[in-house]
């Protein structure tokens, strides 16, 4: 597997110029009479029973042939393949708007598109954007098939969202530009990593870098009830000169310009393979200081355009097929317990995965609010200057 740009990246250049223009479009919703079956329509089904069935679910959203995505880089936990699957397997084309956006770009995708045929159809979201989309009601309750085998730890009690994929904070390094790699955030600090130690985004935009900052905290005396020690973390890092304002992407990394990056244990083990043919010894480690795991949550678009279409690619998601292309990308699936017992699990890319102890505990709806509040407070300033 190779990983592009990530998901956290912001918008720049032609890039916002196209989603500028994209953004003023208009256009009406299609006609929701395609997506309906013995009178019940896919809009408001809140499962493929509800619909009258799986054969009713992939004819009405085979009768609307398509499916409007975003934020989704084909070589970011694999999704690549699962697109190619899902179109492969049903004949419905997936358009990817903007795949190197951020989970708060999807959001305002959503918002500002309301009614509008090019509306997102379904969402990947950082947990806490998820929770924050909940709220603010963009999201149609649905269960999956497999939605019973999900830990309750990691749905919404409604459906609205639940997890698909995840993993922990790693550091990734590049063993030929760095003398000696760190694996702990005790380590980073260490004068000898002045300017190379980068976060995969913006925290206040990107799940990815919300978890970096957590997973800091946790290594500095801070909890899921506290993060404030995570920035001050930054902030010393940014005082010292070991903090870079580069956001690390697999670009920066090969230019030497990020050697040290602080980003989700999949993305840098993907990076490591990438790099072999590159001539870029990536390292990976999951510090012990600070082991963060969060999960990725899928989601509807409460308003899909093209809502039975949306809710056939959540089933292939949450299918043993979708759960293992994840897992082959080094992303753990939500799933991988209940497929572990079933005996569905793919173990050769299972055993692939970076190494971690202990069970993955998740800050709560409230505690990541709290987190998100602190951090647009006092982000800029831990990292100004």
């Amino acid at each position: 597997m190779s990983v592009s740009l990530p998901r956290s990246a912001v918008l720049g250049g032609s890039l916002a110029v196209v989603a500028a223009l994209a953004l003023s479009a208009c256009g009406a919703a299609p006609d929701d009479a395609s997506t309906t079956a013995d009178g019940k329509s896919a809009t408001t089904a809140t499962s493929a029973a509800d619909f009258g069935g799986m054969d009713k679910l992939v004819e009405a959203a085979k009768k609307e042939g398509k499916l409007n995505a975003i934020a989704l880089p084909r070589d970011w936990a694999n999704y690549g393949a699962l697109i190619d699957g899902f179109q492969k397997k049903y004949g419905i084309k997936i358009e990817v708007e903007n795949p190197d956006g951020s989970s708060q770009d999807e959001i305002n995708a959503v918002t500002s598109r309301k009614g509008q045929d090019r509306a997102p159809d379904v969402l990947d979201l950082g947990s806490s954007f998820a929770i924050s989309a909940a709220q603010q009601d963009l999201l149609a309750p649905y269960k999956v098939e497999a939605y019973d085998d999900i830990p309750a730890a990691q749905k919404d009690a409604q459906a609205r969202w639940y997890n698909d994929y995840g993993g922990y904070i790693s550091i990734g390094c590049d063993a030929k530009r760095v003398k000696e790699c760190p694996t702990t955030f005790e380590d980073l600090l260490d004068p000898q990593y002045k300017g190379q130690v980068a976060l995969n985004g913006n925290p206040t935009k990107s799940g990815s870098a919300f978890g970096g900052v957590y997973a800091a905290s946790l290594a500095n005396g801070g909890s899921f009830d506290d993060i404030q020690p995570g920035l001050d973390f930054f902030a010393e890092l940014k005082k010292n000169g070991n903090y870079t304002p580069v956001e690390s992407t697999p670009a920066t990394v090969e230019k030497g310009e990020t050697p040290i990056s602080i980003d989700w244990d999949y993305l840098n083990a993907g990076y490591a393979e990438q790099f072999k043919s590159k001539g870029v010894d990536w390292k990976v480690a999951v510090p012990t200081d600070g082991q963060f795991s969060q999960y990725y949550s899928q989601a509807i678009n409460k308003d899909a355009p093209h809502p039975a279409a949306a809710r056939l690619w959540q089933e292939y998601l949450y299918s043993a097929e979708g759960q293992n292309l994840w897992l082959k990308g080094y992303a753990r699936p939500a799933l991988m317990p209940a497929m572990e017992r079933a005996g569905t699990l793919d173990k050769t890319a299972a055993a692939l995965l970076p190494e971690v102890s202990g069970t993955p505990a998740f800050p709560s709806e409230e505690q990541q609010n709290k987190a998100k509040t602190v951090l647009a407070e006092g982000w800029a300033k831990a990292v100004s200057g």
